[in-house]
């Protein structure tokens, strides 16, 4: 099957993946066995456990078999409706819509026919998370894969009743019929006679691209009336009988550690749990506003330590980077030395970008609710199996007494690969013995969570005379390694990504280290072509022989009308292309500068990703990640100092506003003859460089650091 530990790649930036727990609890003697049962278990509890915010390593990486039999995947009911599973989460990018076309598709049924059960751990075959882009290219041919399998074997049940080759029988509308049409069989008959246990192969034949007929198409949302109407429930919206709300109390800034603690007036307020575990201080009453005064009465005498700023980030990037780079995290071919020396024009820059948050509409949070031992948790999680094995081990429990149900989730961005509101509702849970509800704050949600990784990146480069480029040697500190090798013909080359310790928690965000990789290529390949006297999208053809590539490139310049004229004092115009998880992006755009303000006006992002699944859903994919690499492009950073988040909260931390947002084109390319890849991060990798670039055309000022403008474009 396709997600196995074998075929399972995990890049070096998601620093997240590789934590340690966030809390060690002090489980009392009793408590543990009963919650444990009989038998010997040993294990260590770590007192006093520093508040870091920053990344600690710890091992690896869980993994599970996935299941083969079609049954762990898909059920047909008795009114032949079918309920299609999967361990894959809906936090915003329609997945629930196109892996039901899928479904629908290939089994020949109505897309109404089809349910899908998503992110339940105690249902859902294993999946190691939604991340990476992963979900078109790996879910989305296995499920195509279960219901061919299905099909064909419904199919071949009604030729054995009869005695008719298989291959004379047609599906329609779920019901097998024989070739004179007088008789036929509904897939709710056929199903009922047989246990849809048997195994998928991977070379399972399946429907061609060419001749889908669901799939392919603009197919609605599933369960838009509930969004938009507020029906759909979150996991801030759920209840449960003699529900609590709980309150954690956070230190003062990242590394403070517990010296005293005294809970006694908090212990006297009336209908409030509150209790010290480890490192953990929490609360809850039958409202968050009393549960928040309890903790208000706590008594903690803190130890704190000295912090770095973000004024001193990239210096302290360069000073701290390891000596040795890995093997793993260089790729080179050439010489380095001949290729300079060959060089007609060589260039260097240093390139930058900030720690940005996720900033999701809905903050962290989880309901949970022991019973009998077992533990029950709703949460918004990207990683639903991952959060079940963090809390089996914090509590000291099987996983099997573990449940983690993930509601349809209020955007992630790559910010929900842990579990710490799940292990936090729980302990809070434990403690006050009834169900409780933990909501982080828009605060907590800044300061607590990680970021996507800043950058620091230095290139140097060679060209010959006639502008072909013979030396690139490009250095990445501290962000990672997406889309590191560059897309351009170069016969000497090296990259390397050096490992930083960061003062800041961080981890994967959407497009992972690409934004910054691409950002930095991409701006200086503008160099490049400013140094050689050639236009820029010329110059990026001319280093270009990636058909994919070239054709992103052309479909944009096209739409665009590339290249434009200028007809307005400050107005300027930027392209920039990439590629990464197998989505191919070239994005160009107009800006207009005038008195210090930058303002896009215009964005064409032509994208190409295979065979589309859903075009409505893949154009709104392109157009989100525009907008969201606006923010990051324009404005949005993190700023701290002495081991505090300075801006913690939407009123000082800049994301895109309505005012902000430019007219956007979305070129689709439809490529049937390629398999279907995602479109969740490469589409938002073309926006910062190009509006760069396109800053640079209209006041020759050339940035080097996202964000670009924070506080206007820079006087000098």
């Amino acid at each position: 099957m396709v997600d196995t530990v074998k075929t399972l790649i995990v890049e070096p930036e998601r620093y997240e993946f590789r934590e340690g727990p966030r809390h060690r609890f002090e489980l009392q003697r009793r408590d543990f066995f009963r919650l444990l049962g009989a038998g010997v278990a040993i294990f260590v509890v770590t007192k006093n456990t520093p508040a870091f915010q920053e990344t600690t390593p710890a091992p690896a990486f869980h993994m599970e078999e996935i299941p083969s039999e079609i049954s762990a995947w898909l059920h047909i009911g008795t009114d032949g409706k079918v309920t299609a599973l999967t361990g894959k989460v809906e936090v915003g990018q329609n997945i629930r819509t196109s892996l039901a076309q899928t479904v629908a598709d290939e089994l020949h049924i109505p897309f109404e026919h089809v349910t899908m059960i998503t992110g339940d751990t105690s249902l859902v075959p294993f999946d190691a998370g939604t991340f990476g882009s992963r979900t078109t290219l790996t879910i989305t041919p296995e499920l195509r894969r279960v219901a061919a399998t299905t099909r064909a074997l419904l199919i071949e049940l009604a030729a054995d009743d009869w005695h008719i080759p298989a291959d004379q029988l047609s599906v329609v509308d779920g019901k097998v019929t024989e070739p004179s049409g007088s008789r036929s069989l509904s897939y709710a008959d056929l199903s009922a006679r047989k246990t849809l246990n048997q195994k998928v192969s991977p070379q399972t034949t399946t429907t061609p691209p060419s001749q889908w007929t669901i799939a392919g198409q603009p197919v609605p949302k599933s369960g838009a009336r509930d969004f938009v109407t507020g029906r759909h429930l979150y996991t801030p919206d759920l209840k449960r009988s003699g529900l609590r709300h709980g309150k954690v109390l956070r230190p003062p800034s990242f590394g403070a550690t517990v010296i005293s603690c005294d809970l006694n007036a908090a212990e006297k307020i009336p209908g409030a749990t509150v209790f010290r575990d480890g490192d953990l201080i929490a609360a809850s009453a039958a409202t968050t506003a009393s549960a928040q005064d309890a903790l208000d009465a706590v008594r903690v005498e803190w130890r704190e330590i000295p912090q770095p700023s973000s004024q001193d980030l990239f210096a302290t990037f360069r000073k701290n980077a390891t000596t040795t780079v890995d093997e793993r995290y260089r790729k080179q071919a050439g010489s380095l030395a001949d290729g300079f020396r060959q060089a007609a024009h060589t260039l260097e820059g240093s390139y930058t970008t900030a720690f940005i948050a996720h900033a999701p509409l809905e903050p962290r949070a989880a309901v949970a609710e022991w019973s009998n031992g077992k533990l029950t948790v709703w949460t918004g999680t990207q990683r639903p199996f991952s959060v079940r094995d963090e809390l089996a081990a914090a509590f000291h429990i099987p996983e099997s007494h573990v449940r983690v149900i993930v509601p349809d989730t209020g955007s992630a961005y790559g910010g929900k690969h842990s579990g710490e509101a799940a292990v936090e509702a729980a302990r809070i849970a434990q403690a006050a013995g009834e169900p409780v509800k933990l909501l982080w704050t828009r605060n907590e949600e800044f300061s607590w969570a990680y970021f996507r990784p800043a950058a620091l990146i230095d290139v140097k480069s060679g060209l010959d005379d006639s502008g072909k480029m013979l030396a690139w040697d490009f250095h990445n500190y501290n962000s990672g390694m997406s889309a590191i090798e560059s897309p351009y013909v170069i016969p000497n080359y090296r990259t390397e990504f050096h490992l930083v310790h960061s003062p800041l928690r961080q981890g994967s965000y959407r497009g992972l280290a690409a934004t910054a990789n691409v950002f930095a290529r991409e701006t200086h390949m503008d160099e490049l072509a400013y140094l050689a006297k050639t236009e820029s999208l010329e110059f990026r053809l001319k280093n270009l022989s990636d058909p994919r590539l070239r054709a992103v490139l052309d479909a944009g310049a096209k739409s665009f009308g590339w290249p434009a004229k200028k007809t307005l004092r400050g107005q300027g115009f930027g392209v920039a292309a990439g590629n990464e998880k197998g989505g191919y992006v070239a994005t160009f755009v107009e800006v207009q500068t005038d008195s210090g303000a930058v303002r896009v006006i215009r964005a064409v992002n032509a994208y190409e990703c295979g065979a589309i699944v859903n075009p409505d859903g893949l154009r709104h994919q392109i157009v989100g990640g525009l907008i969201q690499g606006l923010g990051g492009a324009l404005f949005e950073k993190i700023e701290f100092g002495n081991g505090r988040i300075t801006n913690p909260h939407f009123a000082n931390y800049r994301v895109p506003r309505f005012r902000d947002i430019p007219a956007i084109e979305a070129v689709l390319i439809d490529r049937k003859d390629i398999p279907s890849a995602g479109a969740g991060e490469t589409p938002l990798l073309g926006i910062a460089p190009a509006i760069g670039n396109a800053i640079f055309d209209a006041t020759g000022r050339r940035l080097r650091s996202l964000p670009l403008v924070p506080d206007g474009l820079p006087s000098s």
